[in-house]
């Protein structure tokens, strides 16, 4: 039997840097719908690991009611429609919970420790973000994912974003649809930073949203600070281009690429295939960081550092501050809160890059 082909360039002998420009990632559908699991950076969180901030009550509330959510997806489900008998009565109170605040004060952690504590079979269990759902629709088709996600018990939505209005309705219509055949739906999403404080500003616009789905979504309010620099040095100053080939040359699993040219090369990738851009990659090495000034180009920065950060990849670069990459115009507009969550999980990758 012929081996599959490689998704990928083969990497070069052992102590050679690949480069993420090289790359060109196939990832079949059905691949998407598998790795809907936490990811490796989630893998062993649980609700007895998060640490909630003493400041902040909310945080221990949500504890306890995400708990009780888990523990209750163990009941039987409903039972679906069928040609000779009615839908059974959904169960009372919400089908789902929206934890509603700022990046950095460990929603993702939260929603994963809902994941791994559903006393569910595996495969009745889904956790993706929100922009890897619309992927797997703009995949499948819309009918072709409601069919594969549908006989789920329990959906996990990372980042539901509020700044998309043809995505957002289109994962409302999603949700509801999987809602109707009876999966139980979690979800969490970023209070724009320029509104916090504001009450439930961005829970509101996410009830507002996904319309008829708001009466099954409890919402649950988790402030504080980011935990990724809570009480942590500043990010460490950018490196130069001669240290960071030199340690690319030291690191096994390494890939070294200059700023820009990867910034082109995901143009030419689509988001969907990030995570698999970076399969066998222990450690990032960037030379000439610059500010990006292109809407598009962010966004795409966006994505990649999110799959960098999921999958625990530090991240070594020489240039400006990973602070600086976005410019203040682009941190005061519609997609702040991507770029401050990129900032965030850029900076505590660059921190963890400083071992290397």
């Amino acid at each position: 039997m012929t081996p599959p082909a490689s998704p990928f360039t083969p990497r070069p002998a052992a102590g050679a840097p690949v480069s993420l420009c090289e790359r060109q990632p196939q990832v079949p559908a059905d691949r998407l719908v598998a790795e809907l699991v936490p990811p490796p950076r989630f893998d062993a969180v649980r609700f007895d690991t998060y640490r909630p901030d003493p400041d902040q009550p909310g945080q221990t509330e949500a504890v306890g009611v995400l708990e009780g959510f888990a523990a209750g997806l163990g009941a039987a489900p409903a039972a679906k429609r069928g040609w000779f008998r009615k839908q059974s009565a959904a169960p009372a109170g919400p089908g789902g919970v929206y934890l509603d605040g700022g990046y950095g004060v460990g929603k993702t952690h939260l929603l994963a420790s809902v994941w791994h504590a559903a006393p569910v079979p595996r495969e009745a269990k889904a956790f993706g973000t929100f922009v890897e759902l619309t992927n797997l629709v703009g995949a499948l088709g819309f009918q072709q994912a409601v069919t594969a996600l549908s006989g789920l018990r329990l959906l996990c939505i990372d980042e539901f974003e509020l700044d998309d209005p043809g995505d957002t309705v289109l994962v409302s219509s999603l949700l509801g649809r999987l809602a109707d055949a009876g999966v139980k739906l979690a979800a969490t999403s970023n209070t724009l930073p320029g509104k916090l404080g504001e009450g439930r500003f961005a829970a509101a616009d996410f009830m507002r949203e996904i319309q008829g789905l708001s009466a099954r979504f409890r919402p649950l309010r988790i402030d504080g600070q980011d935990y990724r620099h809570r009480g942590l040095p500043e990010a460490p100053v950018p490196f130069s281009d001669e240290r960071v080939e030199e340690s690319a040359l030291r690191c096994e699993g390494a890939a070294l690429d200059d700023f820009g040219a990867l910034l082109a090369h995901l143009a030419r990738v689509h988001p969907s295939r990030y995570g698999a851009l970076c399969d066998g990659v222990e450690a990032v090495f960037l030379r000439g960081v610059t500010p990006v000034t292109d809407q598009a180009t962010a966004l795409r920065l966006v994505v990649l550092a999110d799959r960098l950060y999921d999958r625990e990849v530090p991240v070594m670069a020489s240039g400006v501050p990973f602070g600086e990459v976005f410019s203040a115009e682009m941190l005061a507009g519609g997609y702040r809160k991507k770029y401050f969550r990129a900032i965030s999980r850029l900076t505590a990758l660059a921190r963890e890059a400083k071992g290397l």
